[in-house]
């Protein structure tokens, strides 16, 4: 499975309202193999994960747009107009279905502050601009990670749903055959009760006729006169 994983294309999806900046960083990540698309706006980022609803007017360049969008990682620009880049970490850590993607800022002040607060938000790299190609090597393993703890989630829920099976069909739910089963069972007992009961009483009116019959045989006996 690591395997499977590592020889992945990986998409990540940057984010920039400087088209310098934003050539720059795709001229960079696709020479690292990964593969890339480009948004010029925080709001077009989250049209494009499917945040919002989709507009015809938003163009986006990726290599192979897929009607199933399958983001890898997220580097943004932090200062850009409207939408800034903490504010759509912010969003995408807000998103259940986005919060685990991996999300990288990149901006050419270096203030620890604004460092800080976006890595205390959740993001996983803090970029000083000019980006360099050294840098990216540091996202495979932020990728990684994710997807293994994607991996992880999965086996956990399958496991899960196994478990749930398997006590379904060894704890199959009572019928009423089974109860008039074992009800119609303990009747014999009963009846070999009243049986038992019906013989005595036969055996005891069979005695009693009996007895009275002996008392009719035996003869009567004659008491002697005295004269």
């Amino acid at each position: 499975m690591a395997v499977a994983i590592a020889e992945a294309q990986f998409h990540v999806l940057a984010v920039d309202d400087s088209l310098p900046d934003r050539k720059l960083i795709e001229r960079l990540l696709k020479t690292s193999s990964f593969q890339v698309t480009t948004v010029d706006s925080g709001t077009k980022a989250l049209e494009f994960l499917g945040l919002h609803g989709e507009d015809a007017s938003i163009s986006v360049h990726a290599d192979h747009l897929d009607v199933e969008v399958n983001v890898n990682l997220i580097i943004t620009d932090y200062c850009m107009p409207g939408m800034t880049g903490y504010d759509l970490l912010k969003k995408i850590k807000e998103s259940s279905s986005l919060r685990d993607i991996p999300v990288v800022i990149m901006s050419s002040e270096n203030i620890p502050s604004r460092i800080n607060r976006c890595l205390e938000e959740g993001a996983n790299e803090f970029f000083l601009k000019p980006v360099r190609l050294s840098d990216m090597s540091k996202l495979k393993p932020h990728i990684m990670k994710s997807r293994c703890k994607e991996h992880y989630h999965q086996e956990e829920e399958d496991d899960l749903l196994s478990n749930s099976d398997s006590n379904t069909s060894s704890n199959p739910p009572n019928n009423s055959n089974g109860t008039n089963t074992i009800s119609n069972s303990s009747n014999p007992t009963n009846n070999s009760s009243d049986t038992t009961d019906n013989s005595s009483g036969d055996s005891s009116s069979a005695c009693k006729r009996k007895a009275a019959g002996e008392d009719e045989i035996l003869p009567k006996t004659s008491r002697p006169r005295h004269s």
